[in-house]
């Protein structure tokens, strides 16, 4: 049995809650770490969201935090099936301006499949000339990881060139939970498989988002420098086989 999904109407986003919300984490102080850029421009237009940040905000101590700076969160979770196949497609258009050349995470735009229930992540970032396939587990704040004898922490990052620069190219990752297999395509191409996966995906929260990747230094953050990242998403379009 296969059943279709779509993750858009990009036209309700200032409603947030009903299809999308600002993404971000609660933190141990009661707060709420939200990402949103103050001076981001959102147009909606042909189906398309269309997200230009010039980036402002940082986090000095937590690297998850620092790195997401605008993201929107699916307000529905998708379950994966227990023994068959889901993925997930869409097209992506990432531009920068002030990044630094070939350094992709210096400032991306990217979708993020994340399950809160594991802190596990399969990711796509897409730069100015370069884009990553994403494999991940993470401490996401307030997230319990299961123990693992094993590694429990890890985020291996794949990078390629292979795509149409400043244009739209369109994205598919695929998960299997019953072969414990993730496969990463581009343009209908794979990229990308990964067997055993050590943890079991649960369900999904995808999340859209303009991000950069630079670690933290004793000092503090040193993610913003003045770039500009420009991020343009058709709707998701979800497939399940069971």
């Amino acid at each position: 049995m296969e059943t279709l999904k779509t993750f858009g109407d990009f036209h309700t986003i200032l409603s947030e809650g009903e299809v999308w919300k600002i993404g971000g984490f609660p933190l141990q102080d009661g707060t709420f770490w939200s990402y949103r850029e103050p001076d981001a421009v959102v147009i909606v237009r042909n189906g398309i969201l269309y997200v230009r940040a010039p980036l402002s905000r940082s986090h000095d101590k937590v690297q998850i935090l620092d790195n997401a700076k605008h993201m929107y969160y699916s307000v529905e979770q998708v379950e994966v099936p227990e023994a068959g196949e889901i993925s997930f497609e869409l097209q992506i258009r990432a531009r920068s301006q002030n990044t630094a050349p070939g350094d992709l995470y210096d400032g991306y735009v990217s979708l993020n499949l994340l399950d809160f229930s594991t802190g596990a992540a399969l990711d796509f970032f897409a730069g100015n000339d370069k884009y990553a396939s994403v494999y991940a587990v993470l401490p996401f704040p307030g997230v319990q990881v299961p123990p693992s004898d094993k590694t429990r922490y890890f985020c291996i990052f794949k990078e390629d060139t292979n795509f149409k620069p400043r244009e739209f190219n369109t994205y598919r990752i695929t998960y299997h939970r019953g072969e414990d297999e993730v496969v990463f395509y581009v343009n209908g191409e794979e990229v990308r498989r990964e067997k055993g996966v050590p943890i079991k995906f649960n369900r999904f929260t995808i999340a859209l988002g303009i991000m950069t990747e630079k670690d933290l230094t004793p000092a503090g953050s040193v993610s913003v420098h003045g770039q500009t990242v420009i991020g343009e998403w058709s709707p998701v379009t979800v497939t399940i086989k069971e």
